[in-house]
C-alpha cells in the first residue's frame, strides 16, 4: 500500500496530465587461469601476546577490560596515548561518514520513488492515449528527468566518499603497522601490552567496519549506476510516447543482447559444495589476488556468459571463541574485499553475492569464489 507521500505525487502527476493543452512540443529528446587458483600460501607470524603450545597450537589470551587503562610514564605508554587519540579520530570520521552514506541512499531511494511514481502516471495516460506533446505530459516527463538528475548527482557524492573511505582504510593499515611495531619497544611495562592488545582489537575492529562502508558504497553506485543507465534509456523511449501522444512501448536495448549458450565449465568448478573456481589464502598482508581473479573470472565468462559468482570468505574453526569470532569477521571482510575487485573489473552487481562460513581444516583465513 502507497504511503500519503507517494499517493500526493501520483495525484499531482495525473493533475498535470489531466487539464493539458493540445498543441506543444515534445520534449528534448588475458592469460588463461587454472582452475582451483591460488594466490598466496604464505604462513604468517604469530601476534603480540598470541602464546605458542608444546603441542604446536595457539593460545590468545583473554584481555583484562575490567579496569581502566593507566598511565605509565614510558616511552611506550605515550605512544599509546598517541594512537589512542588517532583511533578516535579515525572513528569520528567513520562515523560521519557512515551518516553521509547512509543520508545518500535515502535521497537516492526517495528521487527513484518519485521518479518512479511519475514516469507512471506519464505511461498510463499515453495507455489510454491523449493528444500529441500534451504540455502537462511534458511537464511531469521534465519534472521525472529532474529526478533522475539527481540520482545522478548523489552517485556522483557516493563516489566521491568512497574515495575519501578508501583513504581511511590505508590510515587504519597504518595504525596496525604503528601498533605491531610498539611491542618491540624495550622498555615497556605489562600495563603498556595489556593497552596495546586493547587497542589492536579495537583497531581490527575499525578496519572490518572500513571494509564494511567500503563494500556497501562499492555496492551501492554500482547498483544505482545500472538503475540510472536503464532508467536513460526509458525515459528517452517515453519521450517519443510524450511526442505521439500514445504509449510506444520500452527501451530496445535489453532487447539487442542475444541469449548466450551454455556450455559446461570444467568438472567441479561452480558447484557451490564442489571444488571453487579461485581460492585466494589471505595469510599476510597486502595479498596480491586481483590478477589471478581477473584471469579466472575472465575464462568463466568466456565459457559461460551469463555466469554468476559466490565469493565466501573461510575463516578456521579452531581457537577459543573469541578468536573464532574475530576471524570470521576477518573472513566476510576480506570476502567483501574480492566481491570489490570483481565490481571494479566490471561485474554486473547482480551477477556476484558474498558469505561466510568456517572450516575446521585451515589454518588462514581464505576466499572461495564459485561459478553457478
Amino acid at each position: 500500500m502507497m504511503g500519503f507521500g507517494k499517493l500526493a505525487v501520483v495525484a499531482a502527476a495525473l493533475g498535470l496530465l489531466s487539464g493539458c493543452a493540445d498543441n506543444a512540443a515534445s520534449p528534448a529528446a588475458t592469460a588463461k587461469p587454472t582452475t582451483g587458483t591460488t594466490a598466496s600460501s604464505v604462513t604468517p607470524a604469530a601476534s603480540p601476546g598470541v602464546i605458542q603450545n608444546a603441542d604446536g597450537s595457539i593460545t590468545v589470551p583473554p584481555l583484562d577490560t575490567s579496569k581502566p587503562d593507566q598511565p605509565t610514564g614510558t616511552a611506550v605508554g605515550q605512544k599509546v596515548t598517541e594512537l589512542k587519540s588517532d583511533l578516535a579520530k579515525l572513528q569520528d570520521t567513520l562515523a560521519q561518514q557512515t551518516a553521509r552514506q547512509q543520508g545518500l541512499h535515502a535521497d537516492i531511494a526517495q528521487n527513484a520513488a518519485t521518479y518512479q511514481a511519475i514516469t507512471g502516471a506519464i505511461a498510463g495516460k499515453l495507455q489510454v492515449g491523449t493528444t500529441p506533446g500534451n504540455p502537462g505530459v511534458v511537464q511531469a516527463w521534465q519534472e521525472a528527468q529532474g529526478h533522475l538528475d539527481a540520482v545522478e548527482n548523489d552517485i556522483g557524492q557516493m563516489n566521491e566518499l568512497s574515495n575519501e573511505v578508501a583513504g581511511n582504510a590505508a590510515y587504519v593499515a597504518f595504525l596496525q603497522d604503528s601498533i605491531r611495531a610498539a611491542f618491540g619497544v624495550s622498555g615497556a611495562v605489562d600495563e603498556d601490552h595489556r593497552q596495546l592488545r586493547m587497542l589492536q582489537d579495537q583497531t581490527a575492529q575499525t578496519n572490518v567496519n572500513v571494509d564494511r562502508l567500503l563494500s556497501q558504497l562499492s555496492q551501492d553506485i554500482a547498483r544505482q549506476n545500472e538503475f540510472l543507465g536503464t532508467e536513460r534509456s526509458n525515459l528517452a523511449s517515453l519521450s517519443s510516447g510524450v511526442a505521439r501522444g500514445e504509449f510506444v512501448g520500452t527501451t530496445l536495448a535489453s532487447r539487442t543482447i542475444p541469449t548466450p549458450a551454455q556450455p559446461t565449465l570444467p568438472p567441479g568448478a561452480g558447484a557451490a559444495t564442489g571444488r571453487p573456481l579461485v581460492v585466494i589464502r589471505f595469510d599476510r598482508p597486502n595479498v596480491n589476488y586481483e590478477q589471478a581473479l581477473y584471469q579466472a573470472a575472465s575464462k568463466a565468462l568466456e565459457v559461460r556468459p551469463n555466469a554468476a559468482f559466490d565469493v565466501v570468505g573461510v575463516a578456521p574453526a579452531s581457537g577459543s571463541p573469541a578468536q573464532v569470532a574475530l576471524n570470521s569477521d576477518i573472513a566476510r571482510t576480506n570476502a567483501d574485499r574480492v566481491v570489490r575487485s570483481l565490481l571494479s573489473m566490471g561485474l554486473p552487481a547482480d551477477r556476484v553475492s558474498s558469505g561466510q562460513s568456517t572450516d575446521a581444516g585451515i589454518q588462514a583465513n581464505e576466499v572461495r569464489i564459485y561459478v553457478r
